[in-house]
């Protein structure tokens, strides 16, 4: 898609979008473009506003075709709502729904005005952020091209009261959207497509952008110790991985770093616990907190975000197999501690153990935020409209649930604490990997913790907003992104100098 920043001139031909902002009455308020616009069509767009009761609101379109008096193909009012609360998330929304409405056209032309708003350059390039967020498509592996289907937009222009503003700013917002597809495009492959080593290969690419990136084998992790992560493993003929990147941005590249954690089971059966077959072909995004991790990389080195950030990825495919961990088997993580595994099915915990610990024991972070698609209890308590969030400390927690308030991608806190973790209590080893049939989110962050020493520490369960079948307001139906904005936010809130 390309997007382009100009100043406001109404073009001749073509599609032209015109943002409408609400009144402070029942009816919209037309800007300078627009009332030039309704001028030379004869009055159109007001008595088409009055008969269809358009009055500005946000999100909503009024489409004339073929306007008289000029000669465009069509003029798109969107309404922009009150200029007073206009904000980039809400501006990425329009920016989505302006995609919606003009995809099919080869290119458009979007006129932003929005004098009396915060700030028009910001809103511009989010704007632009939220038609490039709403346009991907996934579909390398179509052999026949429907072009009925097919999107055809290929060119926006925005035009907005400071144009130079918006280009400058639209560069962190566009490293940002590139991050969310690179996310959209690993959770999306098949699992014979991504596979440990296959993830590792299309890490690799971030190196063009800046970061360091490097794989531990499993001869290397057997050296460490990680027998919670291999017993996950041990049973798929493709090797597991630990993936580290590293992002050293800040003006001190020695300075201790953020640890940003990812659950990687590329394809998860269950294992010797196996799952019921229908719907277990979705379980290809089980390494969704590992592409939410790589996707972020991306963004803070297209940005050059001045920070430190290691993402580290625990990459395992849990497959039934003659040399498969069984329920029962007892494992020791790379801490020492000892793991009875009741359930081959609660395998994003072993691996996050022992790839929390390894965080911790190299790198020393100031604080390690890990995301996982980890249970089905999470699902069940906030459908996909929020992730639960599960913390050590309230000062990285509150600061999370303002990021992802902030962009839209919303977290919700769970309670820990001793009750919850006698749950799961071993009478064999120092715990099992599963508590009882309540409170299973809970217990499966409690599990987490253990593996946490003396550093803030946040836990993502994102089982039920990495995936959304139907789309949400910045995504067609399919892998959601979700994860990569929210934490750019946090990272760029509290984190940079």
């Amino acid at each position: 898609m390309n997007i382009t920043f100009s100043k406001i001139s109404i073009p001749t031909q073509g599609v032209v979008v015109v943002g409408v902002s609400e009144g402070s009455g029942s009816g919209a308020k037309l800007g300078a473009a627009a009332a030039k616009l309704d001028k030379q069509t004869r009055g159109v767009l007001s008595r088409a506003m009055k008969a269809a009761d358009f009055s500005g609101k946000r999100e909503k379109t009024l489409a004339l075709v073929v306007p008289e008096g000029t000669k465009l193909s069509r003029i798109v009012l969107v309404g922009l709502g009150s200029l007073k609360s206009l904000d980039a998330v809400a501006a990425e929304r329009i920016g989505a729904v302006i995609y919606d409405t003009v995809s099919k056209d080869p290119a458009a032309t979007v006129i932003l005005e929005s004098e009396g708003a915060v700030d028009n350059a910001l809103l511009a390039a989010h704007l632009a952020g939220g038609i490039g967020l709403k346009s991907y498509r996934f579909a390398k592996y179509h052999t026949k091209d429907d072009k009925d289907a097919r999107p055809k937009l290929k060119s926006v222009a925005v035009q907005c009261e400071n144009p130079t503003e918006a280009k400058k700013r639209y560069v962190a917002v566009e490293a940002v959207v590139d991050g969310v597809f690179l996310t959209r495009d690993l959770v999306t492959e098949p699992p014979n497509v991504i596979y440990p080593v296959s993830f590792v290969t299309r890490a690799k690419e971030l190196t063009k952008d800046g970061v360091k990136v490097e794989a531990l084998g499993v001869a290397a992790m057997t050296k460490l110790g990680m027998g919670a992560l291999l017993g996950v493993g041990q049973g798929s003929a493709r090797e597991s991985q630990l993936l580290v990147m590293r992002w050293d941005g800040a003006k001190d590249k020695s300075a201790a770093p953020l640890a940003i954690v990812g659950k990687g089971v590329t394809f998860d059966t269950g294992g010797i616990s196996l799952k019921p077959p229908a719907g277990m072909w979705d379980m290809k995004w089980d390494m969704g907190g590992a592409g939410v991790v790589v996707g972020l990389m991306r963004a803070l080195a297209r940005r050059k975000a001045p920070v430190n950030v290691v993402g580290l990825c625990g990459l395992v495919e849990n497959m039934p197999d003659g040399n498969a961990q069984r329920p029962g088997d007892v494992v020791t993580s790379m801490s020492g501690q000892t793991i009875e595994v009741l359930n081959t099915d609660a395998e994003g915990r072993l691996v996050l153990a022992d790839v929390l610990w390894y965080a911790q024991q190299r790198f020393k972070p100031k604080a390690i935020v890990d995301l996982a698609t980890l249970t089905g209890a999470i699902i069940a308590a906030l459908s996909e409209h929020y992730a639960g969030i599960f913390s050590n400390n309230d000062d990285l927690s509150a600061k999370l649930i303002a990021a992802g308030q902030a962009v839209s991608e919303r977290l919700w806190r769970f309670p820990m604490g001793d009750e919850y973790d006698r749950d799961i209590k071993s009478p064999i080893a120092d715990m099992k990997n599963i508590g009882g049939p309540r409170a299973g989110s809970i217990t499966a962050a409690q599990f987490l913790q253990r593996f946490i020493k003396d550093v803030p520490w946040a836990h993502l369960d994102i089982a039920g907003v990495v995936w959304n079948e139907k789309g949400t307001a910045l995504a067609a139906g399919g892998s959601t992104g979700y994860g990569v904005r929210l934490l750019n936010r946090f990272i760029a809130d509290n984190y940079e100098k």
